[in-house]
């Protein structure tokens, strides 16, 4: 849970860069790439992260609109990537904006609980490292690049 804007920010920032940088690795005729049939594509998880902390955003009090619907799945990787880096800008600024460090420990209704919002924040980011790492199992599936972000590849170490 974080207490201050400051380590939400700070934590934000380095979450957003590695999700951008595993969107960039997506490629058009890949975004269907998925497990098993049936389960989540490539496509669906890239556009899920640029569309759900929307979601995440207003639980906590934020205006944070996404670049689309949560079913409207573009067919082009760059569509992704840039609605992504819009919202997670979006972010930024609205909590550097809108939120204080009282605010982080206020608790506001969630599910029908009482929730802080820095641990709702938190799950956010939290949120967002879960289906990053189901897409890196998708990218090397895929045969594309798999992108450090939490340290380096297999192919980064060679």
């Amino acid at each position: 849970m974080y207490r201050t804007k400051e380590d939400f920010l700070a934590d934000w920032e380095i979450a957003a860069q590695g999700t951008k940088r595993v969107l960039e690795a997506l490629t058009d005729d890949k975004l269907d790439q998925s497990i098993v049939e049936g389960h989540s594509t490539l496509g669906w998880l890239g556009w899920h992260l640029a569309t759900s902390p929307a979601f995440f955003g207003g639980q906590v009090g934020l205006n944070v609109t996404p670049a689309g619907g949560k079913d409207d799945v573009p067919t082009k990787a760059n569509q992704i990537v840039e609605a992504y880096n819009q919202i997670a800008e979006d972010v930024k600024k609205q909590v550097a904006q809108s939120l204080s460090d009282e605010h982080m420990v206020e608790t506001v209704d969630s599910f029908g609980r009482q929730t802080p919002r820095g641990a709702l924040l938190r799950m956010m980011i939290d949120h967002q490292t879960h289906h990053r790492g189901q897409m890196t199992v998708l990218l090397r599936q895929a045969g594309l690049t798999v992108p450090g972000v939490m340290g380096p590849t297999k192919e980064e170490q060679m």
